[in-house]
């Protein structure tokens, strides 16, 4: 393979790294706990925390009710305890009364604070209905019902739904439900994002945008460890903000950066093996954790009667495209095995209603490709117009490896590439009869990913973008929305997407995987399947 000027330049560096780690400059605090945001983060008002950058910020500065623990569970936060009642549709907090916000002058004096109450999480879950904030996360109340949100008094919180909604816990351990004191907001208005109080670990200390992030410890967190110690043990949080991802690689093998999260292209060859194990160069001195990451990729045909290419409405050519590709060569030699070949269905690997025993789904298998389209007209793809797929660029080497393949059986690809955000508007108006898309997890049920092929979610309104529309689809969507028993929700959803699969409006590429790096001198990181960053226990020797 042809080797680039940047790749070339950045063997040359990390050829002069690898005699040793840089460490920290003397007087340099070593609990400060350092990783890179190359998006950048555009606020830290929990109520615009719609994409990972603001979620992980926001994460450490404030808390909601409820959180996901290491396995997608829901256990307490400041909510000690909570019931729902035998129709759904009431969902009653019991919240804990040592509960304070970080010190701010708006309190009072300057070292002034107070207790959070449950007026307090009605004041901030109203605050997102609030059609005047606009606040990205509106859709997870569309169940709740009118004045459904009821403080009862100091301590006790009611939610209230129109109808029931089994995910809803789910929902409200999102980061939009963070609590928020309503004299801090309302004295600085849409400046909140840049002075933001909360309850959480660490509180808000400097920010230069586009360049760092500091927050400092908070002295007066109400959790412990199991021996009493006191949380969190890092003294402080710096975020720096370098878009370039090679210049954060180095910065990352330098020591300058505790942490890194995921790959990109341009070093993962560097950093891992074909096999996607870490290389033996720098074992002895980064850590790699690899777990599920709650992310489907997947090509997507827009099946609307209004479909221009014609071809793709057959369901057999559909099918013949998701058998004429071998995903397992795929991952191992365009993603070095970070990931796990799409063969099931749409929900992915490490959500309730995964079955890694399916009957269902498409895995490598030529010689079918071409009877499918030889009984759909096309034998050996004669007659067959060449299809267009919408992909990006970051996404061009995986499109070219499948045009490769279905070019074996005669399906004949041209590669059409757009920017992420003319895609996405082509998507939404239904303007790529193929196009590459991708999902990742709102929140931790598979519902999440069955709403996307939900006939009243058609897209520009809705994420089904595809626009399958199957009745009785819809029958076990809106029975499944309304069951509290977990095993037969599994079920219902397994037989969603078993029909999906059948129908194919998608082709499953892959369920992605959440890779984390670390130094030797880091311990106790805590994440899940969604990539959430708890830094609560992280050490830094």
């Amino acid at each position: 393979m042809k080797r680039t000027h940047s790749s070339i330049l950045l063997s040359l560096l990390l050829l002069s790294l690898t005699v040793g780690c840089h460490r920290p400059t003397e007087g340099e605090s070593k609990s400060v706990f350092k990783y890179n945001e190359p998006s950048g983060i555009a606020t830290l008002d929990p109520a615009f925390a719609k994409d990972q950058a603001r979620i992980w910020a926001v994460s450490q500065i404030f808390n909601g009710l409820i959180r996901l623990d290491e396995n997608l569970e829901i256990e307490p936060c400041i909510a000690k305890s909570w019931t729902v009642s035998s129709d759904g549709l009431t969902y009653t907090f019991i919240l804990r009364d040592d509960i304070y916000f970080h010190k701010d002058p708006l309190f009072g004096t300057k070292d002034s604070t107070r207790r959070v109450t449950a007026e307090d999480f009605r004041y901030s879950l109203n605050r997102i209905l609030d059609p005047k904030v606009a606040s990205p996360g509106l859709w997870i109340f569309s169940h709740i019902a009118e004045n459904g949100f009821v403080a009862l008094n100091d301590t006790t919180f009611v939610v209230r739904l129109k109808e029931p909604f089994a995910p809803m816990l789910s929902l409200l351990a999102t980061a939009y439900c963070s609590v928020v004191p309503k004299e801090v907001v309302e004295h600085y208005g849409e400046d909140f994002r840049s002075h933001p109080v909360g309850t959480g670990p660490f509180k808000f200390q400097y920010w230069k945008e586009s360049v760092k992030l500091v927050l400092r410890r908070n002295d007066h967190y109400f959790e412990s460890d199991s021996n009493g110690r006191p949380l969190p043990y890092l003294d402080a949080v710096a975020v720096t903000f370098i878009i370039d991802k090679q210049t954060a690689f180095l910065e990352f093998i330098k020591g300058n950066l505790d942490f890194m999260n995921s790959l990109d292209a341009s070093y993962k060859d560097e950093i891992l093996t074909r096999t996607g194990q870490l290389k033996s160069k720098y074992a002895d001195r980064i850590d790699m954790v690899s777990i599920p990451f709650l992310n489907t990729e997947y090509l997507g045909f827009y099946m609307d009667d209004k479909a221009d290419v014609s071809v793709l409405k057959q369901k057999k050519i559909r099918q013949a495209i998701n058998y004429g590709f071998d995903r397992h060569k795929m991952m191992k030699y365009m993603r070095n095995n970070i990931g796990k070949p799409g063969c099931k269905g749409m929900i992915p690997c490490g959500l309730t209603g995964y079955d890694s025993t399916a009957s269902y789904g498409y895995d490598y298998n030529p010689e079918k490709a071409r009877r499918l389209l030889a009984e759909a007209g096309f034998p050996d793809g004669k007659g067959l117009p060449e299809i267009n797929l919408s992909t990006t660029s970051g996404y061009l080497d995986l499109c070219k490896y499948i045009q490769q393949q279905l070019a074996l059986i005669g399906i004949n690809i041209k590669l059409d590439v757009n920017p992420p955000a003319a895609l996405r508007e082509q998507m939404a108006q239904g303007k790529s009869p193929w196009f590459r898309g991708s999902w990742i997890a709102d929140y931790p049920d598979a519902e999440n990913y069955m709403t996307l092929f939900y006939s009243a979610n058609h897209s520009p309104n809705g994420p089904n973008y595809t626009h399958f529309t199957s009745s009785r689809f819809d029958r076990l969507y809106e029975r499944a929305l309304k069951e509290t028993d977990e095993q037969k929700r599994r079920q219902m959803y397994r037989a969603m997407d078993s029909l999906v699969m059948d129908e194919a409006p998608v082709i499953v590429l892959y369920y992605d995987q959440i890779l984390h790096f670390t130094h030797k001198n880091i311990s106790g990181m805590r994440t899940n399947a969604m990539n959430a960053l708890d830094l609560r226990f992280v050490k830094k020797e």
